[in-house]
């Protein structure tokens, strides 16, 4: 009614696709998870390294 319901598959006469851009596969998905826990161990540590020179200075 007016352009709400979902359409079939059968009605337009083409199956529902979709397509993937570069980047959007699952090797890739996993190389950004790498690099995204690569970098909050970096953040984690680099802070951490901040933090113990700041206390060492201030001692």
């Amino acid at each position: 009614m007016f352009g709400l319901g979902k359409k079939r598959s059968g009605e337009d006469g083409e199956e529902h696709r979709y397509y993937l851009l570069p980047g959007m596969g699952r090797s890739n998905r996993r190389r950004h998870k790498m690099i995204f826990m690569w970098s909050l161990i970096a953040g984690v540590g680099g802070s951490a390294l901040i933090g113990l020179v700041i206390w060492l200075l201030n001692r």
